[in-house]
């Protein structure tokens, strides 16, 4: 695949949002040549705590760019605030989540940077080994679809359940072969995964909830490829209204997430020394996208 390294891999959406502040504040002009004159950027993100972000703000405020963080806890709310105007960008998504939202939603969301691809995880707080777990044991996956079906491909890789459509992006759990599988799926939101793990023998856990779950990313049973060519679908992105992708102000922010030192090592220590690091051409991450919108239209 063709995206640039700038990181390395060492190891790898209900909830209502929680808002750290109020949604009714105005967006910041779009049009700004120098920053939010006319209010501060308002990103949407999952995970404003942690510690990265605090840098990121500090960054972009050095550069005279004011950023205000609004926090949610559910995946499926910051696409709607971004294009209702309640916020300016986002960044908690892979493309393949993006293009699904704009193809149920006839939206047009664009990718205006990319940040890094993080590995999909099988935890376990009752197994040391993925032998360990039994035949019948149950296995919670996330029930949004972009992430269901890349679980249940994480599954399939792991053998631990066989897909009878070989296993592809919009695998479901109808496709299981339960015959030949030695567990079974539970779904259920995102957020949930990791805090269920009290009550199944493995979980499927989104990157952004490892942490916040008291998990260590080394402590993972199996985890996906991030250097495999699919992964390119799960490149996780700046999105911003499509009127916005030539935006400068937008562009710096992305610029600063990209090149700062101190932004970058965080992201990198927050993932656990999981993730790989990205500065992918936006022209690529735009076919990308497309590719997946029409791949999402085709499935039906």
């Amino acid at each position: 695949m063709s995206f640039t390294k700038r990181g390395i891999l060492a190891a790898s959406i209900a909830g209502l949002a929680l808002v750290l502040a109020g949604c009714s504040a105005p967006a910041a002009d779009s049009g700004s040549e120098e920053g939010a004159e006319s209010g501060p950027v308002r990103i949407g993100v999952v995970g404003s705590s942690d510690p990265y972000w605090e840098t990121f703000t500090a960054a972009a405020a050095d550069e005279g760019i004011e950023v205000e963080l609004v926090d949610f806890t559910d995946y499926n709310q910051p696409n709607p605030a971004l294009s209702e105007g309640e916020l300016d960008l986002n960044q908690f998504q892979h493309i393949v989540y993006l293009a699904d939202y704009n193809v149920a939603n006839d939206d047009d969301l664009v990718a205006i940077g990319s940040t890094a691809i993080y590995p999909l995880a099988v935890f376990s707080t009752k197994h040391d080994e993925l032998s360990q777990i039994p035949e019948g044991g149950t296995v919670a996956i996330p029930s949004d679809p972009t992430n269901r079906a890349r679980a249940l491909n994480v599954l399939q890789a792991a053998e631990l359940i066989e897909l009878s459509d070989g296993g592809s992006l919009f695998s479901t759990p109808d496709d299981i072969d339960t015959a030949a599988s030695k567990v079974s799926v539970t779904e259920m939101d995102a957020s949930f995964t990791a805090t269920s793990l009290a009550d199944v023998d493995a979980a499927v856990v989104n990157n952004d909830f490892v942490t916040d779950a008291g998990l260590e990313f080394s402590d993972a049973l199996y985890q996906d490829d991030p250097e495999d060519e699919g992964a390119k679908y799960f490149i996780n992105i700046f999105a911003a209204k499509k009127a916005d992708a030539e935006n400068p102000t937008y562009q710096k922010l992305v610029e600063i997430y990209q090149t700062n030192a101190d932004v970058q090592a965080g992201v990198l220590e927050n993932s656990g020394d999981s993730a790989i690091l990205l500065n992918t051409p936006v022209s690529e991450l735009q076919e990308i996208l497309t590719d997946s919108e029409a791949q999402v239209r085709d499935n039906g």
